[in-house]
């Protein structure tokens, strides 16, 4: 019997933690999966424990079975992942016991490339088919979009289960919401059943679960923690005299329509054990299709980049805060720009690591003083994902609805001992949050932001696939890295053709042979090549200078007006005076 034709008769039981339990049973300070191939004889012992408890779906001991958190090549990965589903295989064999080929999020943050880890989950749902695998289970994820290749890949072969991991409060620590995740997760096809695992305890998440909105659509999952552990020498000590108090409240949320429940960390087969014999398990699922009349949207558009439709090219000014309290230079150049047909200034958030004042707040305050329509980039490097919706927040409030979200550059290397970077998510994952904002809490006026391309990119398919995935989480323009060249404004005139993004197309006019050569060597992503420096000289002066960097800039508007939507002007110095002759000398 398949296990939909399972789920049509009764609700089933999940087994409980492997990890934990084997941590607890076997201190040997590595991670339970490697025990798949060195000592399977443990694992198969864990899965009879757990069948023989009353589970009628066991896991596989693979959730960390990734090359980053095995830290194996992808050769010894696969061997571990055959190893830990058949051993899962033949405890179950001979029994009505479903195997379910458990998945856990690969950390690919500043180790491996989100592309890289993307292509991994599906190569590990590639192994497990290859094994046989007709359940799935991607355990403890914070986003849907890292695994949807694979949940694809998998299409109609197997039965895929997506459980997520929030906090007490409902939201991952990618910042968002439990009801904002059922909604993406429930609108992919190929997924079966949806829910949550791990994080919170079984009060909280059945907190979690009745504040979302499920659709009815897919059977609906349910395995807390034991409760919250304790630190006892970097070991997490669950306290299991709650195994009453558990089994209540999962008996709870079963009759509140979870389909498949279990339990997650801390969880031993004794908790399992109470589930079976104290939990009706009877109760088929219930399609429950809720019609729900879309509202209507109203809001305000307040942004220049909703201008600029009838074929003007839009300009946008980028203004470094200052590394002081002094401001005078910056505000000049703000009042000067504002007699200049400027449509946007915008304000990096300390690039390359290096501390200036806040970009929200300084575009907050010239905003007050102009009346210039202001956009602030935000970076990812240095705040978790409480602190960017506080940000975000605060910004709106201010009527500052306008944001470039970048990554962020690295931390320079001389202070890495004494400064961490954070990179809680990267841009993508920062962007899906302000869509859900957006469409949560956002009810004067919609706010708009954009992404940035790097078009200098050794491979240029990959960044056309990453501004694709931009635009999916809600990003409506783009600004280049500085174009200096034919073949840079060729590779834009690409990636516009591919996507069909709104793109500004950086310009940066050198000003002298130092400021080039140190563009070239000391910052990363701009491309200046030998052909650029030879339009400079030693001797040139700062008017000849400028007029050199003036020319460059006309001649890579020509090259782009074809297809740019408009422009994002870098000037070296805050020199922004050369935009009149850029923009108006014939």
């Amino acid at each position: 019997m398949t296990i939909q034709e399972k789920l049509k008769k009764q609700k089933l039981l999940f087994d409980g933690a492997f990890g934990t339990y084997y941590s607890q049973m076997y201190d040997t300070k590595e991670l339970p999966e490697l025990a798949n191939t060195a000592c399977p004889e443990r694992v198969l012992k864990i899965h009879r424990e757990y069948i023989e408890a009353g589970a009628q779906i066991i896991r596989t001991n693979t959730f960390a079975s990734n090359t980053v958190s095995l830290d194996m090549p992808w050769e010894s990965v696969r061997e571990n992942i055959s190893c830990g589903y058949r051993l899962a295989a033949e405890a179950a064999k001979g029994k009505n016991i479903y195997v379910a080929a458990d998945i856990g999020q690969i950390p690919y943050e500043n180790r491996v490339s989100y592309e890289a880890a993307v292509k991994e989950y599906t190569e590990i749902c590639r192994t497990f088919l290859g094994e046989g695998a007709t359940v799935f289970v991607f355990e403890t994820f914070s986003d849907i979009e890292d695994i949807r290749d694979a949940i694809e890949f998998i299409g109609d072969r197997a039965f895929v289960i997506v459980q997520f991991s929030v906090n007490q409060y409902g939201y991952t620590h990618s910042g968002l919401s439990a009801g904002k995740l059922i909604e993406r997760a429930e609108n992919i096809p190929y997924i079966d059943a949806v829910g949550f695992n791990c994080g919170v305890g079984s009060a909280h998440m059945q907190k979690i679960i009745n504040s979302c909105n499920f659709s009815g659509r897919k059977y609906r999952t349910a395995l807390p923690n034991a409760g919250y552990p304790k630190y006892v020498e970097s070991r997490m000590i669950f306290d299991n005299r709650n195994i009453d108090y558990f089994v209540s409240k999962l008996s709870d949320i079963s009759a509140d329509g979870a389909d498949i429940i279990g339990g997650c960390c801390g969880t031993t087969p004794e908790y399992i054990r109470k589930m079976s014999e104290s939990i009706c398990f009877a109760q088929p699922h219930k399609t429950a299709f809720k019609n729900i009349s879309e509202k209507e949207d109203t809001k305000k558009i307040d942004s220049a980049f909703f201008s600029g439709k009838d074929g003007k090219k839009l300009i946008a000014v980028e203004l470094a805060p200052p590394l002081g309290s002094d401001d005078k230079q910056l505000m000049d150049a703000a009042h000067l720009l504002k007699q200049s047909g400027t449509d946007v200034l915008t304000f990096p958030d300390s690039p390359s690591g290096r501390t200036r004042a806040d970009s929200i707040l300084m575009a907050e305050k010239v905003s007050r003083e102009t009346g210039m329509c202001v956009m602030p980039h935000i970076c990812c490097r240095d705040k978790n994902a409480i602190a960017m919706r506080s940000q975000i927040l605060g910004a709106y409030i201010n009527r500052i609805r306008n944001f470039l979200v970048i990554t962020g550059d690295p931390i320079p290397s001389v202070v890495r001992g004494s400064v961490k970077s954070v990179f809680n998510f990267d841009s993508v994952g920062l962007m899906r949050i302000m869509c859900e904002m957006a469409e949560e809490q956002f009810e004067e006026a919609t706010i708009c932001y954009g992404g940035a391309i790097n078009q200098g990119r050794k491979n240029l398919d990959i960044e056309i696939e990453r501004v694709k995935r931009k635009m999916q989480a809600g990003a409506s323009f783009f600004m280049t890295q500085p174009v200096s060249t034919k073949e840079g404004a060729e590779r834009v005139r690409r990636i516009k053709s591919e996507t069909g993004a709104r793109i500004l197309c950086g310009i940066m006019p050198f000003v002298s042979l130092k400021n080039a050569q140190f563009m070239k060597n000391e910052m990363t992503g701009i491309d200046v090549t030998d052909e650029v420096l030879a339009r400079y000289r030693e001797d040139m002066t700062r008017e000849e200078g400028e007029q050199a960097g003036i020319k460059l800039a006309k001649e890579m508007i020509a090259l782009t007006q074809d297809f740019a939507d408009g422009y994002y002007f870098s000037f070296p110095f805050n020199r922004v005076h050369m935009l009149e002759k850029i923009l108006n000398e014939k």
